[in-house]
């Protein structure tokens, strides 16, 4: 993937992100225990903060070549969706077991950004 791929996604994610959380605080806010309503914030914040991981491989990838990049992208890609994914569908179904795949996510997101360090350490051109 080149970098431009990375850059759009992690920005359609950044404001699917935004759109996520005004769901959250303007729909969700009188239909969702207050427990639940911060579980979904959770999945927010984090699909944002994970956004901008895409922006940083992208960023990256146009500056050093690596395909550690193209590898730490998909991490990122698939630990926003399962991390996040799980905890709106958690919230949004009530299936407390989908909290199970939550984790998934979170370690997807650790390798994602350990592998981008490793790629950006192992060229320093």
């Amino acid at each position: 993937m080149n970098p431009r791929f990375w850059f759009v996604l992690g920005s359609l994610i950044a404001g699917l992100g935004v759109a996520a959380g005004a769901f959250g605080a303007h729909a969700l806010r009188q239909r969702l225990p207050t427990e639940l309503l911060a579980i979904f914030e959770t999945g927010v914040r984090y699909q944002v903060y994970h956004a901008l991981g895409l922006l940083a491989v992208a960023l990256a990838s146009d500056h050093w070549p690596s395909a550690g990049f193209n590898l730490a992208g998909w991490l990122f890609l698939v630990g926003i969706l399962l991390f996040s994914g799980s905890l709106y569908a958690l919230c949004l179904s009530g299936l407390r077991t989908l909290g199970a795949i939550t984790p998934l996510g979170g370690l997807c997101l650790l390798l994602a950004w350990a592998t981008l360090a490793w790629s950006v350490w192992q060229n320093r051109s």
